[in-house]
Formats: C-alpha cells, sequence, structure tokens
C-alpha cells in the first residue's frame, strides 16, 4: 500500500513537472501579455506543489523551472537582460526554489490556525512575493549597472524603477497566486483528503 502511494505521489509530482515545462513552451501559457506587461502564472504550479505534496517537492518543482529559465537564457533568452542575469543560477534557480519552500512552509505553519482557504491565499502571495522580490533583489544587487545600462535607467532611479515593476508586475502576480492556489490547491486537497492519497 505504502509503495503504491509513493508511486502516486511521484507520477503527481511528475505531472505538476510536466505543465511547468509545458508553461515554458506554449505560448501565452506561462507568460501572458495583458496591456504591455507580461505576467508569470508559472509561480501559481510551484506553489500548488508546495501545498499539496509540501515544501521539498515544491522546491523540486520550482527547480525545474529555474532551470528551464537558466538554460533558455543560454539558448533563446527572452530579452537583452536575461544573457546576462539568468546565465547566473542565483538568479534564475535560486528564488524559484525558494517559492516552493516558503510556499510550502507557510501553507504548514497557517493551516492549524486559519482556515485552509486562507492559508492557501497566502501562501501563493507568499511564493509569488517571493520570486519577485528575490529575482528582482538579486538583479538589483549583483547587476545594478549592467541592468541600468541596458534598460537606460540612472543608478539613482534603480531602486525606484525596480519597485515600479514590483508594483506592475510583482502585485499582480501576487493576487493571481492569491486567488488561483485555493481554488486548484483545495481541489487537489481535497481529493488528497478523500482518498487518503499522497
Amino acid at each position: 500500500m505504502r509503495r503504491r502511494s509513493n508511486a502516486y505521489h511521484i507520477s503527481i509530482l511528475a505531472v505538476l513537472i510536466a505543465i511547468v515545462i509545458i508553461q515554458n513552451v506554449v505560448p501565452f501559457f506561462g507568460y501572458i501579455p495583458i496591456l504591455g506587461l507580461s505576467l508569470t502564472t508559472i509561480h501559481v504550479t510551484v506553489i500548488v506543489a508546495a501545498v499539496v505534496l509540501g515544501p521539498k517537492d515544491g522546491a523540486i518543482v520550482g527547480a525545474a523551472w529555474g532551470l528551464i529559465d537558466w538554460l533558455r537564457a543560454f539558448i533563446a533568452p527572452t530579452s537583452a537582460l536575461a544573457p546576462l542575469v539568468f546565465t547566473n543560477p542565483l538568479v534564475s534557480v535560486v528564488p524559484r526554489i525558494l517559492i516552493g519552500v516558503v510556499a510550502g512552509w507557510v501553507f504548514i505553519m497557517l493551516k492549524k490556525r486559519v482556515s485552509t482557504p486562507l492559508s492557501l491565499t497566502l501562501a501563493g502571495v507568499a511564493g509569488s512575493l517571493t520570486n519577485t522580490l528575490l529575482v528582482l533583489g538579486l538583479i538589483g544587487t549583483l547587476y545594478r549597472h549592467a541592468a541600468a545600462g541596458f534598460y537606460q535607467v540612472n543608478l539613482s532611479k534603480l531602486m525606484p524603477y525596480i519597485l515600479g515593476i514590483v508594483g506592475t508586475n510583482g502585485v499582480p502576480e501576487a493576487i493571481l497566486a492569491g486567488v488561483l492556489v485555493p481554488l486548484i490547491g483545495g481541489a487537489l486537497l481535497r481529493y488528497q483528503h478523500g482518498t487518503g492519497r499522497i
């Protein structure tokens, strides 16, 4: 019975990793252009993995996304800045791993204190902001001169510029995660508890 449960767990993990790969490959699925912005949806899959399977598996799914981003920066960069910053795994891989770790532990710590939907919402927001703040923070710290050069931003105005990106991309992505994670994660958790699997 335990072997069967482990096989089921691994199969769910494999499906979520496959979804992340599809989101990276299929246009408008993982990155949705809206009003000049490019909203990321891949973090939602990572957060769902973290709340349903746990922080360790959330980190594995996040690592899959990070590795794809890292490889793409070498092979098919999505911007002029990507070959410079996303070829560094500290920027492309580590924040994506930490999405799963943070979201998973936020859910674990909150689920006994508040309702499941609220704990899923807060885990979604926390995971999303982890990605946004770490990626932009690392770019601002490690590549501030180069980033300012690429985007023709004065260094003294770089922090307001980064905060502007947080507002225009980070906040909508956090809201998206806060809405979708309870819907998807809640349904999967109800199924999980109903069958006793995962």
